[in-house]
């Protein structure tokens, strides 16, 4: 297996001068044990009473968000001031909260939570639907992702497209109005459509959806939990039917579906960055392999928001070796990987809205270098 690139000299005790600069694709010089054995034993280990302070933390903060923007907006007497500027701050505060909230389903999901796999999928599931996310139905999908990112047959997330795969129109919505378009959309419904059609994910034969328990995303035995997803998120859907009822569709669509809709948009950008860089291949089923795939993503600066977030945005490298690692270890386990991957390990800290306006202009498909011999190595390109 080659490197691909002018990163092929490339060895992990060299430092990347810019971070646009690619990643070495060749086979690394450590192991998967190697870099286990540089992360502190600790950093395993799972802790009930931790991880549900993070949770009650969480809860607390949302219910105080919600006491506030409930008594004291109403209060404010020009509509200007509540629609433009009280309830955008609770809107975007509310959001990340949730977005809180998600990380922590995603910790059961990863079996990080606790010691008890029937504790973590009770949690995840309660966490998740109470946002209306089918916790099972993602579990078993994003367990595919960990096991197959990078490789563009088998990913299930964010799969770039080939360059005779782009619609013809791209090229006219490439320019500052069609990015900022797509970027409105995108924050807005990539989730929704991922998770109802399976928008930008794997591609399948057929319909694929994490709603329906016989999409081709799921074996026959998961099917039975991925049932007990959607019972979930349409047992919360009929309390918020119930709530529009007795408040109103207005009260309701402010006070918690625009904040659903912020956690929605928050989780695609945060998703889409990590896995979504100039400087990360991606590689056909012929050349990935597992340890060079779980390398090809990106640790983020999301400021104020990595605390919001449970470091998910800075310490996803990590997590994708090691999945299990609680969040709350997540930056001590980073630190501790760093010296031994280092070219191998990608961090950007770009401002995030600069980020994504540098991405989706530049990460349109990919291909191969062009005179590379290492044709199943694929680099981004915007043209």
């Amino acid at each position: 297996m080659g490197a691909g690139g002018r990163m092929s000299q490339n060895t992990p005790s060299t430092k990347k001068d810019h971070v646009l600069e690619r990643v070495p694709v060749a086979k690394p010089p450590f192991t998967l044990s190697q870099l286990k054995k540089a992360i502190p034993p600790h950093c395993f280990k799972r802790s009930i009473l931790r991880s549900m302070s993070y949770v009650v933390s969480d809860l607390t903060i949302s219910a105080i968000l919600y006491y506030l923007a409930t008594t004291y907006i109403p209060l404010i007497p020009s509509p200007l001031l509540r629609y433009l500027l009280a309830w955008p701050i609770y809107w975007v505060l509310q959001g990340a909260v949730l977005m809180g909230v998600w990380v922590l389903g995603h910790e059961c999901g990863h079996h990080a939570f606790s010691d008890y796999s029937w504790l973590d999928d009770t949690m995840g599931l309660i966490l998740h639907s109470s946002i209306l996310y089918p916790y099972f139905s993602w579990k078993y999908s994003h367990r595919r992702h960990h096991a197959n990112t990078g490789n563009l047959e088998r990913d299930e997330l964010f799969v770039p497209k080939l360059k005779s795969q782009v619609p013809w129109y791209s090229k006219y919505a490439n320019n500052p109005l069609g990015r900022f378009i797509s970027l409105a959309i995108f924050f807005a419904l990539a989730l929704p459509l991922y998770l109802i059609f399976n928008q930008s994910g794997r591609k399948y034969d057929r319909f694929a959806s994490h709603f329906d328990p016989y999409s081709p995303i799921f074996s026959g035995r998961e099917r039975l939990q991925v049932l007990v997803s959607d019972v979930g998120v349409f047992a919360v859907l009929y309390v918020l039917f119930k709530a529009m009822a007795a408040r109103g569709v207005g009260w309701v669509v402010c006070v918690y579906g625009v904040p659903q809709l912020m956690m929605g948009g928050f989780l695609v950008v945060v998703s889409y960055l990590h896995h979504t860089h100039q400087s990360l291949p991606h590689y056909d089923s012929e050349e990935w392999d597992w340890l060079r795939g779980a390398l090809a993503t990106v640790d983020r600066d999301y400021g104020v928001f990595n605390k919001a977030f449970h470091h998910l945005t800075d310490s996803h490298v990590a997590h994708h070796l090691f999945p299990t690692i609680p969040h709350y270890h997540g930056i001590e386990a980073t630190n501790a990987l760093r010296p031994i991957l280092g070219n191998y390990y990608n961090f950007d800290a770009t401002p995030v809205y600069k980020a994504l306006w540098r991405e989706v202009k530049e990460c349109i498909y990919v291909e191969p270098e062009e005179g590379s011999q290492d044709k199943g190595v694929l680099w981004y390109r915007n043209k």
